[in-house]
């Protein structure tokens, strides 16, 4: 089972991420996992990479294509594997389609995530984060157990990031439909987008995203 799973921030992407690559036992991949991972490693692709961070510049798209197709290689993708939040732009859906094929490998499904405004921004600006060990907390949807205090670490305040208030949220949601408006034409146009309502709850869109999945899971991957 090949998957994209694709949406602004705050749809849900990384929880429905966990819960199918737990279900069905395929690794969840993010590029920003890759990223730190290579580097850690010292391969050449890492530290081409960390010459561009370390300049401040962007990671090119043939570097992150490069280190995806190596990605995706590994023995613990034979079953399968579920990319998050990548490819971002219509370069690399173009890019890493072309790499896919070179693998001789095809796209199951790329799931869109859609959900309101309303949503992403009660998620977002909801959103709470331990200042000491990252553990994240929702006010609503996953308060912890002692208001305002992180549940492992003892004393320990959660706080809002900088960055989840409402203004920056919204620049952050024009800036990703800018970019993933013609990537999702893209798909369409490839008979492999399936769009999913992410305004539901978790235990809904669970059983849309497993109704999607049933043929797939049915009738295997090529």
């Amino acid at each position: 089972m090949r998957l994209v799973f694709l949406g602004p921030p705050g749809a849900g992407k990384g929880t429905h991420a966990k819960i199918l690559s737990e279900r069905y036992q395929i690794p969840h991949i993010s590029t920003g996992d890759i990223l730190r991972s290579k580097i850690k490693d010292g391969s050449e692709i890492g530290k081409k990479a960390k010459q561009f961070m370390e300049s401040g510049g962007l990671v090119p798209d043939e570097v992150v294509i490069d280190m995806v197709t190596e990605r995706l290689q590994e023995p613990d993708t034979k079953k399968g594997f579920l990319l998050d939040g990548f490819p971002r732009t219509l370069n690399q859906a173009k890019a890493f389609d072309l790499a896919l094929s070179q693998l001789e490998m095809k796209l199951d499904s790329v799931l869109y995530f859609k959900a309101s405004l309303e949503t992403l921004l009660m998620r977002l600006t909801g959103r709470r984060v331990c200042s000491q060990c990252g553990a994240t907390y929702h006010v609503k949807n996953l308060p912890p157990k002692k208001e305002g205090f992180c549940d492992f670490c003892e004393n320990t305040e959660i706080i809002q990031r900088k960055d989840d208030n409402e203004d920056t949220i919204k620049n952050r949601l024009d800036v990703y439909d800018k970019d993933t408006a013609p990537l999702i034409n893209f798909y369409k146009s490839l008979d492999v987008l399936s769009d999913m309502n992410a305004d539901l709850d978790v235990e809904e869109l669970d059983i849309d995203l497993e109704k999607v999945l049933a043929p797939i899971v049915n009738g295997g991957s090529e």
